[in-house]
């Protein structure tokens, strides 16, 4: 792909598909979510060549504590060994890491490994990666209004969309979802209003360099009118190469 071609500042990836790829190799569903890990340091990785400015990945939903205890112990364990190996390449990236989500419920040493993550890439200037875990774009919405009402604040789209807590980041552009289904499955549904979704059916480890231009590639072929008729979107684009 084009170095110079126009890429979205902000893509979001439901990244499905971890235990189907395992399964079908016969190996624990824990062996999925490691070679997500690979998939997602790719990932990382090309967003920042291809000159994206934001990358925001569901790692883990409020949903995914209903899943069999041995698969979210070994999630939590695998995060916090993914941080220890993960943040050091992080921080030469230039990446700036943010995780998204409650926070209360997850035990000591998680919640630590957060914080620390946090920390160490704070100056991260290339790429911004927010990792949605323990997340919900319902509770996200919830924790918004309540935040404003505790405050007295009147809730308006401005005030409620500035308490998410994605409130300073755009809005996603683009909304990848690997693995063949076609939902959101309670991903950032307030900033999704107006994003370009794209559905594939690769497995999440398997999602590639080639993958994700591809998502590129038909994200360029769509016209994004807000609300406006294709001639309006036409006009400003010839004032703007114009002005």
């Amino acid at each position: 792909m084009n170095s110079a071609e126009p890429v979205p500042a902000h893509v979001a990836i439901v990244m499905d598909g971890n235990g189907r790829w395992a399964n079908r190799r016969f190996l624990p569903r824990v062996a999925g979510h490691r070679a997500g890990v690979s998939a997602l340091r790719d990932c990382v990785r090309t967003c920042a060549e291809r000159g994206i400015q934001v990358l925001s990945v569901f790692a883990f939903s409020s949903e995914n504590w209903n899943r069999p205890k041995d698969e979210v112990s070994g999630l939590m364990e695998l995060l916090v060994l993914a941080l220890s190996r993960e943040v050091p390449q992080l921080v030469s990236d230039g990446v700036l890491l943010r995780f998204v989500g409650e926070r209360a419920s997850l035990a000591d040493v998680v919640r630590d490994g957060l914080q620390r993550a946090e920390a160490a890439t704070a100056h991260g200037r290339r790429l911004r990666l927010n990792v949605c875990f323990n997340y919900g774009g319902r509770w996200d919405i919830v924790q918004a209004a309540q935040r404003l009402a505790a405050n007295g604040v009147a809730i308006t789209e401005e005030s409620l969309g500035a308490q998410m807590l994605m409130g300073q980041v755009a809005d996603p552009d683009l909304i990848i979802r690997t693995g063949s289904e076609q939902r959101i499955s309670n991903f950032l549904l307030w900033q999704a209003a107006y994003s370009e979704l794209y559905f594939c059916d690769t497995l999440w480890p398997d999602f590639d360099e080639q993958a994700l231009d591809r998502a590129l590639r038909d994200y360029r072929r769509r016209e994004r009118r807000f609300g406006q008729t294709s001639a309006q979107v036409v006009a400003a684009m010839d004032n703007k190469r114009a002005a």
